[in-house]
């Protein structure tokens, strides 16, 4: 079987979709992994480091004949123009955003699996690519609200007084969430946390973290996930939080819910109510902003406060963000390869057909086939 691994082209995007560490056991097992020349570099993996574990590098195109295609950002209509009919690939395809490459690996007779499709069971935890992305990312935006608050996160104690610890609000209390809460507590800062779901409550008490409690119903989704909340309910949500977002000066917003636009948590005036020199990071900007205002990639002010729109948050920490990457992809690889190393694609197993949306030439994830015959 013939892997190729391109280099990332997209603005920003740092990670790689495979590490040596993941090619060589690929290689030992008698596959042929061809790597593009520098596909590594930013994440820290160089072409010898490929070489030495049996990797093919190439400077030019390594999509043309290739059985499967690992990587990582959804390839380009162009890019996918190259693949052989029956090919797969493996990755983040953002159907609902992408429209165009979906139809390309659909015209192109592409078996597609989109990583951000893997159902959340118990056997599929180590293919979780979002999971494993949304710890770098939570980690990542506690870093940044350090970095940025003009003053310390722990509680100092000194001869010439005592520095009181910074006060943060954690808004979503998914994988990020847990994770800004848990670098937010470990740098000594006072943290809280909300989450529309109450199971997260002991999540975020045993992170060392108080749960903010709010009189208003769940709204849990399948999966674990959050699910989309009506406006008045939004509404009054946002009234309950104001004052917590107002007394702290920190705020970090993870909330998401997947295919959908980031709910609206905190508007404009609720971030000028926070006292001077505070900041907001928002982990949501790039599908909408759980902030108002909250632009991708952009630090802005608001009043006296810092608002930072995150974007590319896990490609910030492309080391270990593709270590990570890359052995979900080679888990998920691992359930197409029969015992003789041939290329199954077995769409009776329920890993493989909840993550795949293309396959000879039809759209079988039901949300994106119905999104494209709307856009037709």
């Amino acid at each position: 079987m013939r892997i190729a691994v391109p280099a990332e082209t997209r603005p920003g995007e740092r990670r790689v979709a495979a590490v040596p560490d993941t090619v060589a056991p690929l290689v030992q097992a008698g596959h042929v992994v061809v790597v593009q020349s520098g596909a590594g570099a930013q994440a820290l993996s160089d072409d010898e480091s490929y070489r030495a574990v049996g990797a093919q590098v190439v400077d030019g195109d390594v999509l043309a004949g290739a059985d499967v295609v690992l990587h990582v950002r959804p390839l380009l209509p162009a890019d996918i123009a190259r693949l052989k009919p029956g090919a797969v690939t493996v990755g983040f395809l953002s159907p609902s955003a992408e429209p165009d490459g979906v139809r390309a690996l659909r015209d192109a007779q592409v078996t597609a699996f989109s990583v951000e499709l893997v159902p959340r069971i118990s056997r599929a935890q180590s293919m979780d690519a979002l999971t494993s992305q949304a710890l770098v990312g939570g980690y990542r935006c506690a870093l940044e609200a350090a970095m940025r608050l003009p003053r310390f996160f722990p509680l100092f104690m000194t001869a010439a007084g005592t520095v009181p610890p910074a006060r943060v609000l954690v808004l979503g209390a998914g994988v990020a969430g847990l994770q800004a809460i848990a670098t937010a507590k470990r740098l000594g800062a006072v943290v809280e946390a909300y989450d529309v779901r109450p199971a997260s409550a002991d999540e975020v008490r045993s992170m060392g973290a108080t749960f903010v409690q709010l009189d208003l119903e769940s709204i849990e989704g399948a999966g674990g996930y959050a699910r989309e909340m009506g406006e008045d309910r939004a509404a009054r949500q946002r009234e309950l939080l104001a004052p917590f977002v107002a007394r702290s000066d920190a705020l970090i917003t993870t909330a998401a819910v997947p295919g959908r636009p980031a709910p609206l948590l905190v508007t404009r005036e609720m971030v000028a109510a926070m006292k001077p020199g505070s900041v907001v990071v928002d982990l949501a900007a790039e599908s909408g902003g759980n902030v108002e205002g909250s632009i991708a990639g952009e630090a802005i002010q608001v009043g006296r406060v810092i608002q930072v729109g995150m974007a590319d948050a896990a490609s910030a920490m492309p080391v270990d963000a593709s270590r990570l990457y890359a052995k979900n992809l080679t888990n998920l690889l691992a359930l197409m390869v029969s015992g003789d190393g041939e290329l199954v694609v077995d769409l009776d197993d329920e890993v493989l057909a909840g993550a795949c949306v293309t396959h000879a030439g039809d759209v079988l994830h039901e949300p994106t086939r119905l999104l494209l015959e709307e856009g037709s």
